[in-house]
């Protein structure tokens, strides 16, 4: 948990054509191990304008790792052991939503989990928890996010569903138009369980969603080629990195836990009677649930 006056370490979790943070010093990349396994990747460390940051490649250096096979338990371990009190993640997607073109920036703030095939929970048998996720992102990183997309002149919207696919396959048509019909309004793979592990380990979360295309329910969809697809993904790259640069400071000056109760999520969530936890498990969990289970 991030104590009062203890200062805050932001984490971001890189998706699609974002793999680094411009402007970071005092570089290293280390191999963080955890109990849940491999994270993507190594973890880059450094600071920005004195502010302590830590970058994972979602998906590794030069993307080797499809949806479906992400570690996502080992990704947010890694960095609640690294010390990240708060996740901006920055993530590809498609949009569901006539209003929101190729290059807009979403500021999400509802999820519709529709994978099937990953581990979602910390929480397994011998130590069960249930946490609340009525409310899966951070209000507060969100604001600072859209005053950042404010001040860079970013298109955003701030708020919106995020339906999460399993892929590695894009939506059929009928899928796309259903996911339209449920008022979603951008789809991607990979922000689920991440965003649920993240409210589980105590952290902050909050998701930028970079829209790259349309989703196969729009009438241009076929037309667009790879070479269009890929240079508004590689735009959309550097307007993040811009975003996470000027995001930074505003999320510096925290001196006590988040108001909006990311850092006490499990406060009221274990469920499982102190004699009967399962002293292994509770030892797997010392970085995500170390505070409440001391």
């Amino acid at each position: 948990m991030a104590h009062q006056n203890t200062p805050p370490v932001i984490g971001v979790i890189g998706g699609s054509g974002l793999y680094d943070i411009d402007g970071l010093t005092n570089t290293r990349w280390e191999t963080v191990e955890t109990p849940f396994g491999a994270p993507s990747d190594q973890l880059l460390f450094g600071d920005l304008d004195g502010q302590p940051m830590v970058f994972l490649p979602r998906h590794g250096r030069g993307h080797r790792i499809p949806p479906s096979d992400l570690n996502f338990r080992a990704n947010i371990d890694a960095m609640k052991r690294a010390g990240v009190t708060e996740i901006l993640s920055v993530s590809a997607v498609g949009s569901l939503d006539a209003d929101l073109p190729p290059g807009t920036f979403v500021i999400v703030d509802q999820f519709i989990d529709r994978t099937f095939a990953r581990q979602k929970s910390f929480f397994t048998e011998g130590l069960v928890a249930h946490v609340s996720m009525a409310h899966p992102t951070c209000g507060r990183l969100g604001d600072a996010v859209e005053a950042a997309c404010r001040t860079l002149d970013i298109p955003h919207q701030r708020g919106g569903t995020y339906l999460v696919m399993e892929g590695p396959q894009f939506s059929t048509r009928a899928e796309s138009e259903m996911y339209r019909a449920w008022g979603c309004d951008v789809i991607g793979m990979t922000n689920m369980p991440e965003a649920k592990l993240a409210r589980e380990a105590e952290m902050c979360y909050c998701t930028v969603a970079m829209v790259t295309d349309y989703d196969c329910w729009h009438p241009d969809h076929d037309h667009v080629t790879v070479e269009a697809i890929v240079k508004v993904l590689m735009d959309n790259a550097d307007k993040g990195r811009a975003l996470v640069k000027a995001v930074a400071p505003r999320l510096s000056g925290r001196t006590a836990a988040c108001d909006k109760g990311c850092h006490t999520a499990l406060d009221t969530a274990l469920i499982t009677h102190p004699d009967a936890r399962d002293p292994a498990l509770m030892a797997k969990l010392d970085a995500i649930a170390g505070r409440v289970l001391a």
